[in-house]
């Protein structure tokens, strides 16, 4: 093999110039990636619902293959998985909307008196609060929402949900084509590959899928597990609103490590206005414990060996995406790293007719499908 140095300058050849050239190249290769990354940003009405059907379709299409297996025809077994995963998110918002309407009153009357109670423990507590102070709190709060800001955000809140809604339907219509066509738009991708990387590319798909149905079916299970531990909790000592805020802790689940505590700080701030300290204490040790089962049981057992990701790096993801794309960046931070963790080492590792015995990632490739 030619040595490569002997053309070049002398300025070049040594091993400063050498180290300069490899800066170069590493600068030109962050900065397409920034450049890829802004686009992708500026698009996020397109990307979120994109990125949100992709892993539902990866967690939903092992049920297709299944109905598919016992004689369903393709199309009416990606019609039967769409319609039900509509019908299951559809009625737990349902249900969330009409138990919080249903209790509002309730929950009016006991917030004024867990305020009366506060206001009083705040006045002749162990750091006493003048009555000045709170009014002058209280005043600068209703000048906040009679000012013209205030209607400002109301109208980006509006403009928001619709962007929501939107990207729902978008959403919908994007997951009902992967799952019904899932296989030939993989092909297409794929084509425009060389043929000797088509193989490796194949097997990086495939690892991709094992993946992101693991994480969403093993996540979906812990924070399951987490929102009927808190609800049953908050039922038992009569706290209002018990299903919607284990309601709260399951959606919080899928926020890996800050998500779950989150949504439970709600529960305890919601028992402690409607019931008093003694039951937000009991609540708070309830949220705790619930943490501590998932952390060092349900997920080593349900998602050990799907997401081999170190907990520093799932930090540093769910930072990244919510200071890209906020809530729905820390959603969807960590399945995105896990598949581009695992695409890396697919395809820095060898071909596919050189791999070695099959491990576990091979046999949950053969499982699923």
């Amino acid at each position: 093999m030619p040595d490569l140095r002997a053309g070049l300058p002398a300025i070049w050849a040594d091993g400063l110039g050498r180290a300069s050239i490899r800066s170069i190249q590493a600068l030109t290769v962050g900065a397409l990636a920034w450049a890829v990354i802004w686009a992708l940003t500026r698009v996020p009405l397109v990307l979120i619902p994109l990125t949100i059907a992709l892993i539902l379709a990866a967690a939903i299409a092992p049920l297709v293959r299944w109905l598919d297996r016992h004689g369903w025809p393709r199309a009416l077994a990606v019609l039967a998985s769409f319609v039900g995963i509509l019908v299951v998110f559809g009625g737990i918002v349902t249900g969330i909307v009409f138990l919080i309407r249903a209790q509002s009153k309730d929950l009016t009357a006991k917030a004024v008196a867990g305020l009366d109670h506060l206001h009083e423990f705040l006045t002749s507590g162990p750091i006493p609060v003048s009555d000045a102070q709170i009014n002058d709190t209280r005043e600068s709060v209703q000048r906040f929402f009679t000012s013209s800001s205030f209607g400002t955000e109301a109208l980006t809140g509006a403009r928001t949900l619709g962007e929501i809604l939107a990207g729902m339907v978008l959403m919908a219509v994007i997951l009902f084509f992967f799952l019904k066509d899932g296989h030939k738009i993989r092909n297409f991708l794929i084509g425009f590959l060389p043929a000797e990387r088509r193989p490796k590319a194949h097997m990086a798909i495939e690892r991709s899928a094992v993946v992101l149905g693991g994480y969403v079916r093993g996540t979906a299970i812990v924070a399951a597990t987490d929102g009927i531990i808190v609800g049953v909790a908050l039922a038992i000592l009569g706290v209002p609103l018990a299903l919607p805020l284990g309601a709260f802790v399951f959606i919080g689940g899928f926020i890996p490590i800050i998500g779950a505590t989150a949504a439970g700080t709600l529960a305890v701030a919601v028992a402690l206005i409607s019931n008093g300290p003694v039951t937000a204490l009991i609540v708070l040790a309830v949220v705790i414990g619930a943490n501590q089962l998932e952390h060092h049981l349900l997920q080593p057992i349900l998602m050990g060996r799907v997401l081999s990701i170190h907990g520093l790096a799932i930090l540093l993801a769910l930072a990244a995406g919510t200071m890209i794309a906020g809530i729905v960046g820390a959603l969807l931070a960590v399945p995105v790293t896990a598949v581009g963790w695992t695409v890396f080492k697919t395809l820095s590792g060898p071909e596919p007719d050189q791999e070695p015995e099959p491990g576990p990632d091979a046999e949950a490739v053969a499982a699923e499908g």
